[in-house]
């Protein structure tokens, strides 16, 4: 790993904001344009394995220009996708013998999906709405108290499944995702090597998402008032969608203002939580994302043809 660290805003800095991005799968990347994603694997023999397709239409029809709206629309997409590669990747390991598919899967994913709302959502507002029950704590005070919950739990559990050694892969591949893009962003060969200068932190990162969300939460909860408990957890489970959007934007508005002190000073919680939710990748890691890259990019090029 070399010492220096390459800026990796250049093209930002020209206002042009490049739309790839990506994510971590089980011993792999996955990197997605507007008109294709390609999944790059390490397979347990050490070969790359690679799965390429095209993206729903959705991804660059009229929608995509609407503020707020197509933040919800597109991440419940991409979290569709997100799914999808996971389950690939995981595949891939396991081979053809145990294949995760079917109801199986189904149920495997709408159990996360119902832990994941319960952990994160309505238990901190049940912590809130207990301190507006018991306590009378006034509207602001306890929709804080929801939102640091919130907060805590995150960073908690974040913290600590990164001592796991399967999700200190996947954070290393977290990594290795990041520096691909901010590499491509800077616009420097896509090596290993070169890839290797750039830091781990990127500002359209979905870990700042998250933090945004529940920044975000805190703010427009407490607009809403008190309520009785029942339509305190309903509400909550209602407007993520409406959070979900509004943090999109801010995350698509900072990111194109990245020439900003300002800006470069509102995101730095959110690039510090990544430091949490990456690793450094090693050369393998970083060969595994730069293929996943290049392999989406002549996809996307097939598809203009």
């Amino acid at each position: 790993m070399a010492d220096t660290q390459i800026c990796p805003y250049k093209e930002f800095m020209e206002d042009k904001i490049i739309s790839y991005g990506g994510q971590a799968v089980i011993e792999g990347v996955m990197m997605r344009g507007q008109k294709a994603f390609a999944i790059a694997m390490r397979a347990p023999d050490g070969g790359i394995v690679v799965h390429k397709e095209n993206l729903a239409a959705i991804y660059r029809s009229k929608i995509t220009k609407v503020p707020f709206l197509r933040g919800v629309i597109m991440l419940w997409d991409a979290l569709g996708l997100g799914m999808r590669a996971l389950t690939i990747a995981a595949n891939t390991q396991t081979g053809e013998d145990e294949k995760l598919e079917g109801p199986a899967l189904y149920l495997t994913l709408a159990l996360s999906l119902a832990i994941g709302i319960g952990l994160f959502i309505l238990l901190p507002a049940s912590i809130g709405g207990a301190a507006e029950y018991y306590f009378g704590w006034h509207n602001l005070a306890h929709n804080l108290l929801e939102g640091l919950a919130r907060l805590v739990l995150l960073v908690g559990y974040i913290w600590a499944i990164g001592f796991m050694s399967d999700v200190k892969r996947l954070f290393g591949y977290h990594g290795a995702e990041h520096k691909t893009i901010n590499a491509y962003e800077a616009g420097v060969d896509l090596t290993p090597e070169n890839a290797a200068k750039f830091p781990l932190e990127h500002p359209r990162c979905g870990t700042a998402f998250l933090l945004t969300f529940v920044l975000l939460s805190v703010l427009i909860h407490s607009l809403l008032g008190d309520m009785t408990f029942w339509w305190r957890l309903a509400s909550r489970v209602l407007l993520i969608p409406v959070i979900a959007g509004i943090a999109v934007e801010y995350i698509r508005w900072t990111a194109n203002h990245l020439n900003s002190p300002i800006v470069r000073f509102l995101i730095k919680p959110n690039l510090a939580l990544q430091s949490l939710t990456t690793r450094e990748p090693d050369t393998s890691m970083l060969e595994v994302a730069i293929e996943s890259f290049k392999t989406m990019r002549m996809a996307e090029q097939e598809v203009a043809t």
